[in-house]
């Protein structure tokens, strides 16, 4: 990774990013050789990535072919626009977030215990927790696949200003605190500060 000071290696830190990202997009190799992208609702569950599809379709004749995937998420936070440089410069226009990359090996899960339990955990992830539960006698079971991820190498990455000193951090969180617009907190908070106090006149 060339910009280190962004780089993540706290395994707690990079599952935190898995769980909070909803859509990740995986990378296969197609039939004509060229890198085919798919978006996918996904659950990071037991130290793999799983998502669920139809029985049917390119991405699994791409796995089928070769199993080397790629996926990668990322978590949007805030976007630091012209107001905050005085000299309103095109270059100080900025996007903060968090993102993961994996490479690995894909297969399909057949019916099963796993296969159960991955659906349920797909559903657990968006919705309360008093759904009905998924079962292998439900139609859908059937109709469905469910894909493993079994990450071989991973990389991650939070731009959040590290390479800026701390006055430069803390005018920029400050900024952010006072904007208020939706991910300035969050993206507040990961830069290690507390929005609530910033927002304060003399915080």
């Amino acid at each position: 990774m060339r910009r280190t000071h962004s780089e993540v290696i706290d395994p707690v830190a990079i599952e935190d990013i898995l769980r909070t990202a909803t859509i990740g997009r995986m990378a296969t190799v197609g039939r004509d050789g060229y890198p085919y992208v798919t978006p996918v609702n996904f659950v990071y569950h037991g130290g793999d990535i799983y998502f669920h599809c139809a029985p049917e379709g390119e991405k699994l004749d791409n796995i089928a072919r070769d199993p080397r995937v790629c996926f990668e998420v990322d978590v949007p936070l805030s976007y630091l626009d012209s107001a905050f440089d005085p000299e309103r410069r095109a270059c100080k226009l900025h996007q903060f977030f968090h993102c993961v990359i994996i490479r690995g090996q894909a297969s399909i899960v057949p019916d099963g215990p796993l296969k159960t339990d991955v659906l349920n955990a797909l559903s657990r992830k968006r919705e309360p927790s008093d759904l009905m539960p998924v079962t292998e006698g439900m139609p859908a079971y059937k109709a469905c696949s469910v894909v493993r991820i079994k990450p071989e190498a991973t990389t991650a990455k939070s731009d959040l200003g590290q390479n800026k000193t701390l006055e430069e951090r803390l005018a920029l969180a400050r900024y952010l605190a006072g904007r208020n617009q939706p991910g300035d907190a969050a993206t507040v908070t990961a830069m290690g500060y507390d929005p609530i106090v910033l927002r304060q006149p003399h915080g």
